[in-house]
């Protein structure tokens, strides 16, 4: 029997068996000769065979044959008459009927409407056509991944590799077919903790996906991170036969996620004054090219933020960003830190190392404090900045150079050539683009700003509901002459924190030296032995400040670091309106 949307096929009902006597009358007609002729059986029996056999219809002569000599004929074409004059080709075989030796008693007509062999033919063929076009389109989405996908069997052997698998690991599907997946991508993962269990235990996953990040080994003998994902591959009978493996490249994301720890971005350096606007600028027009460049700026002004930017922002930003402080090493040190060594080059290299040189190869190699170098280095520098090519310490093999360079320091370097301690040749060499970064003090209109950055980060840390700062705390702060620049001001934010136990930061928890240091004459007065709360406080400060500005709005409000309307809600709560 077949089956097949609802159509149903049997020897019983499709085939029709017509038994023909001696005398040419029907004697049998069953109910499939019943279903293709239109017939009763009590319509056709004992009537002649001429009722459905016409002697004027194809392949007729063969029956006459059949009952004349007793020939048998197989799978012919035989037309026959159908009841309302219709003329039907079926498939037939005529069979002598022979009680006795050389004579004919009759002949069997087995037949099958071709209509219904038809059918069943175009079905198996329409369904054969889907399951090659779902084969086909299944094919093309699993080459069309962006990931990686292989498929496994039990015994961890490689069934099917996609052209992104190819891509990624280097290997030709040809290459990895039938090989056991450790074989190909060479990961400490795979026989210690890969899911499947691989040789050392029996196949066996969740029903959901397994995802971990893992190292592989690419054909040329590259390891790359990749995010794998493994998922059971069922059949219909629920039974785990292998599993999909998914992976992607994340060698850019993991290069990302080194560099956005503490979430470095454009965005992410505070500011809106003259001198920060102009600092934007510089940072988007040098990301696009790769031109030395020289940050100078106060310590604590935020010189790596920006040369993490710069990278960030340049098409460098898949590579690695290394950064080196050239104060931290001693002379004998720095060469072999910036270039490495071979084995045996100095006393001590008992083994070869790399240098930031290399480890910085395809990205930005960053160099704070540069300023700190001796003569000796900055020639060595010099040279390799201009041939682009450097060798290990101890080493005659020459290495092509492939870095963007992004220098910085907090000396006048200019002066440092005119008093002889920085050579004037590699200053112009890493002096292509500057980048100045101005100190906190020549930007009091950034702090607020600032210490709103500086809240929502450590608010965080702390585990604390603190969200904002009293105009008081603010107006000490802008006052302030920053000598430690937006470090310090980190610092003193990260102590108001540890002294605050309230929702906002006011100026009893800003540290003493803050209030009492600088120009803060409005506050020291008010401040320094007083027994005043923190609202007469600072009605106090409103007043003081009014009657130093002479009742000016703008200038008041600008001093004490609020908003003209803000000022003008506190004159009202203090009835300092008139």
């Amino acid at each position: 029997m077949l089956e097949s949307n609802n159509i149903r096929f049997s020897a019983e009902e499709t085939e029709g068996i017509i038994q023909i006597d001696g005398q040419r009358r029907i004697v049998f007609f069953n109910q499939g000769a019943e279903k293709i002729t239109g017939f009763s059986a009590a319509q056709a029996l004992m009537r002649d065979f001429s009722l459905i056999f016409s002697h004027l219809a194809k392949n007729y002569p063969l029956i006459e044959e059949t009952l004349a000599s007793g020939k048998s004929h197989s799978h012919i074409a035989l037309d026959i008459a159908c009841r309302g004059g219709i003329v039907l080709t079926v498939s037939a075989s005529i069979m002598p009927i022979s009680p006795m030796v050389n004579s004919t008693a009759g002949a069997m007509i087995v037949m099958r409407d071709k209509r219904e062999r038809q059918v069943l033919y175009d079905l198996l063929e329409e369904k054969t056509i889907e399951l090659i076009n779902e084969k086909n389109k299944l094919q093309a989405i699993f080459n069309s991944r962006l990931e990686g996908t292989f498929t496994i069997d039990k015994s961890c052997k490689i069934l099917t590799f996609n052209r992104s698998a190819e891509r990624i690991t280097g290997y030709s599907s040809a290459e990895v077919m039938g090989k056991k997946c450790w074989q190909v991508f060479d990961s400490g993962f795979c026989l210690n903790e890969c899911p499947v269990g691989l040789t050392k235990k029996a196949l066996s996953l969740e029903k959901h996906s397994n995802c971990r990040e893992i190292y592989i080994t690419q054909k040329d003998g590259r390891k790359i991170p990749v995010r794998l994902t493994t998922v059971p591959l069922i059949e219909s009978g629920e039974e785990q036969i292998g599993a999909i493996d998914s992976f992607q490249d994340i060698t850019e994301l993991h290069n990302l996620s080194e560099h956005l720890e503490k979430r470095f971005r454009l965005h992410n350096i505070v500011g809106r004054s003259h001198g920060m606007e102009q600092v934007y600028w510089m940072i988007e027009n040098v990301a696009k090219n790769d031109s030395t460049i020289l940050i100078s700026g106060e310590s604590g002004t935020g010189k790596e933020l920006v040369a993490r930017a710069i990278h960030l922002n340049s098409y460098r930003k898949a590579g690695p960003f290394i950064a080196v402080n050239c104060s931290a090493y001693a002379e004998s040190l720095i060469e072999s830190e910036l270039f490495g060594h071979e084995k045996g080059s100095f006393t001590g290299a008992v083994q070869a190392k790399i240098g930031r040189f290399e480890t910085a190869q395809g990205g930005t190699l960053f160099l704070d404090e540069i300023g700190d170098l001796s003569p000796a280095v900055q020639v060595k520098l010099l040279r390799i900045l201009e041939t682009r090519w450097f060798e290990r310490v101890g080493s005659i093999k020459s290495k092509k150079l492939d870095i963007r360079l992004i220098a910085a320091t907090h000396k006048d370097l200019a002066q440092e050539v005119a008093n002889g301690r920085f050579r004037e040749d590699f200053y112009y060499r890493i002096n292509v683009v500057n980048i100045h970064l101005p100190p906190l003090r020549e930007r009091a209109d950034d702090i607020p700003l600032l210490v709103q950055d500086c809240i929502a980060k450590f608010a965080l840390r702390f585990n604390k509901s603190i969200s904002a700062i009293s105009p008081a705390a603010v107006a000490i702060l802008q006052k302030y002459a920053w000598p430690g620049n937006v470090r310090e001001l980190e610092n003193v934010i990260e102590h108001a924190f540890v002294m605050c136990h309230q929702e906002y930061i006011d100026v009893e928890h800003l540290p003493l030296k803050i209030i009492e240091t600088g120009e803060n004459s409005i506050i020291r007065g008010i401040w320094n032995g007083s027994q005043l709360t923190l609202e007469e406080m600072e009605k106090e400060m409103i007043t003081a400040a009014l009657h130093r500005y002479q009742g000016n709005r703008f200038k008041t409000a600008k001093a004490l670091g609020i908003g003209k309307a803000t000022l003008w809600r506190k004159m009202h709560k203090y009835n300092l309106m008139d």
